[in-house]
């Protein structure tokens, strides 16, 4: 799935842009790939992204800049190289920033339901509503991979349990807050951009998910909505 091989399948990159979350929630292999000096296909919206002269030219800065990023996300290869991969998650990123306070500006959460957790999986993000005022978030989330999806619909959070490690991974998921058979809100340890997604779950950062456990409390609603890109 890395861009470098994939820069001659451009337009299903861009879908697969967030798709899945890597199996191993580990850190990235020791010996990353050296910097290219080719440009890629979204070399000039990627240096847009950074604030950097647009000339579509890769420069080494301009990779510098890239391979940091694609590391810090979980990239792969984290070459530099300006891919479709890369940029989904530059313009994942910048969609969510729009939405700015008011993410359930369209309505699709129910307002009706008093305190419930919201999902949206088209954009990524997860807040918590009480009627039409906002109680927390938005925040960044990684849900459901391809074959793994975050089931859509209105459900309610039926078992806490702030120590959770899964049964079926072997990997821990602390603050857990299950909503639909094995799928709950919980932190992991990686990027919330780190392609592909996880295996069904709302993955959160710790301070979200603690957050999360604080406010939800068993019998809350959660609606999940949208479908993530790549799915």
């Amino acid at each position: 799935m890395g861009d470098i091989r994939r820069r001659g399948a451009v337009a299903l990159g861009v879908t697969a842009l967030v798709a899945p979350l890597t199996l191993a929630l580990t850190a990235a292999p020791a010996q990353a790939a050296s910097c290219t000096a080719k440009a890629g296909p979204y070399q000039k919206k990627a240096e847009k992204f950074f604030g950097r002269k647009a000339d579509g030219k890769q420069s080494t800065a301009d990779c510098k800049a890239i391979r940091a990023f694609q590391t810090k996300h979980g990239i792969q290869p984290d070459a530099g190289y300006a891919g479709p991969v890369t940029w989904g998650v530059m313009d994942l990123m910048t969609k969510q920033k729009a939405v700015g306070k008011n993410p359930n500006k369209a309505g699709k959460c129910p307002t009706n339901k008093g305190r419930i957790a919201c999902v949206n999986l088209s954009l990524q993000l997860s807040w918590i509503q009480d009627g039409k005022k906002l109680v927390y978030g938005p925040v960044p989330v990684r849900t459901g991979r391809n074959g793994y999806e975050t089931r859509t619909g209105l459900k309610k959070v039926y078992w806490r349990n702030i120590d959770h490690v899964s049964t079926i991974y072997h990997v821990p998921m602390p603050y857990s807050q299950f909503f639909d058979g094995g799928q709950a809100f919980h932190s992991v340890g990686v990027s919330m951009w780190n392609p592909p997604g996880s295996h069904g779950c709302v993955n959160m950062t710790r301070t979200a998910a603690k957050k999360y456990w604080s406010l939800l409390k068993k019998g809350d609603d959660v609606y999940v909505y949208g479908r993530k890109p790549g799915t």
